[in-house]
């Protein structure tokens, strides 16, 4: 198309050794054909197999081709951190490195961006494969809620983006450390185009996401852009503040009409439904104090312990 125009392809890696050598490739036969300088960065976040070897080999045979390994694991976040950090093209495309992110959608994705059609081109799923019935709820009901606390509908989005060079740098300029990758993008309210897909199968292993760790992304996605929790709390207060000036009343009234008040088991459980609402409260506001801890210590985002690869042929852009 023209060389003018440069990319950079960051994939996150965490356990992909058997299918990266699969997935490098296919992202530089696409890119290959669209005549575009480009590099492609790997990002090892921590892995325990053989991922590290695998993305040195692949420098190695590949001059394209430049890794970074991770002292730990810190994220997937923390991972796509680093790589756009690093990455140097006029435009970043992000992609996981299991194939469930097709290649062969990397020339429509370039294709709009150089049209001008958007500055941040993010592709939709269409279709979101095969996965347990379980996920597809949970999917589901973490969208809505997202959707409801933050006003901001990431349904059917994804971490599969091709993103202007404006907007990486512009997404360079915001400090936290508690990342949420695809609400950070639709908050910086760059002009978007979308392109929808099917998710394919996985290339091989499994995937690194538990249950654990996706109810933790869900809440730093909820307390990174809202601030709605704390209010429900003080809804809630209000409702028990008028529930109890009307008990009151009505204890009064019939105190003066000369009527036994009882109740001692109604009083019971409205002392373990306040008692259960002020633990609940507590730990919505913990969740807040939490973010603000973590961002006040001002920890870098991740530790890279190794590079490989040669260094980056495409001029750095700024």
């Amino acid at each position: 198309m023209t060389e003018s125009r440069t990319i950079s392809v960051v994939i996150p890696a965490y356990c992909e050794q058997v299918q990266l050598p699969v997935v490098v490739a296919a992202v530089e036969h696409e890119l290959d054909a669209l005549e575009l300088g480009y590099e492609i960065i790997v990002v090892d976040d921590g892995s325990t197999d053989g991922t590290w070897q695998a993305i040195e080999a692949l420098a190695t045979r590949h001059t394209r081709v430049r890794g970074i390994r991770l002292t730990r694991n810190f994220g997937k976040e923390a991972a796509l951190s680093a790589g756009l950090e690093d990455a140097r093209g006029d435009g970043v495309i992000v992609m996981d490195g299991d194939m469930q992110h097709p290649p062969a959608l990397i020339p429509q994705m370039v294709e709009s961006w150089l049209a001008g059609e958007g500055q941040v081109v993010e592709a939709v799923k269409e279709h979101r494969g095969e996965e347990p019935l379980s996920a597809t709820l949970g999917a589901k009901a973490f969208y809505s809620l997202s959707s409801w606390l933050t006003g901001y509908d990431l349904r059917r989005s994804t971490d599969f983006k091709l993103l202007d060079r404006t907007v990486v740098d512009t997404w360079g300029q915001l400090g936290e450390r508690s990342l949420f990758f695809r609400g950070m993008i639709v908050w910086l309210g760059f002009d978007r185009v979308q392109i929808p897909f099917s998710v394919s199968t996985r290339g091989g292993g499994t995937s690194g996401w538990s249950l654990f760790s996706l109810v933790g992304l869900a809440v730093t996605a909820v307390t990174a852009f809202s601030s709605f929790p704390l209010r429900i709390l003080t809804l809630a207060g209000l409702a028990f503040l008028a529930g109890a000036i009307l008990l009151f009343a009505n204890t009064l009234y019939q105190w003066y009409t000369g009527v036994d008040v009882t109740g001692f088991a109604t009083v019971i459980i409205l002392l373990l439904i306040i008692g259960s609402a002020v633990m609940i409260g507590l730990g919505v506001v913990g969740e807040y104090v939490a973010r603000i801890y973590q961002e006040v210590k001002g920890r870098p985002r991740y530790v890279a312990a190794a590079r490989c690869g040669a260094p980056s042929a495409l001029p750095r852009r700024s």
